[in-house]
């Protein structure tokens, strides 16, 4: 009978643990960036998916925001020239204090999602 109830105590457990890593990572706050997908295509590289959630375990709110980005969609400019120029992330991955921005595939990791249309609803 004991070993009845610790194994659907196992049970329970590894079905929690199992659901919990289905979740997809854009769920803990990861953030999708495609706003420059032209250039991005035309460059052969895959959309950004910025690790936000990994950024902020590491470091408090103030030291991006807000004055390296602006905490509202679609007012940060973010481009590899401004990269490049030590602006945006640029600010910290400048090789002195993180990772230089010449590993494309470190940020430009996430697959372009289809675009919805007014006519993909119906």
């Amino acid at each position: 009978m004991i070993h009845k109830f610790f194994f659907s105590i196992w049970l329970i457990l590894m079905l929690i643990v199992g659901g919990a890593s289905s979740v997809s990572a854009r769920e803990y706050a990861d953030i999708y960036m495609d706003s420059t997908r032209e250039s991005m295509e035309k460059a052969d590289v895959k959309a950004v998916l910025f690790p936000h959630w990994f950024h902020r375990i590491r470091f408090k709110c103030k030291v991006c925001h807000e004055n390296i980005f602006i905490m509202k969609r679609g007012h940060n400019n973010v481009s590899m020239r401004r990269i490049m120029e030590g602006e945006a992330c640029g600010v910290c991955h400048n090789g002195q204090i993180a990772w230089e921005a010449l590993y494309c595939e470190r940020c430009h990791s996430a697959e372009f999602e289809v675009k919805k249309t007014a006519n993909a609803a119906r």
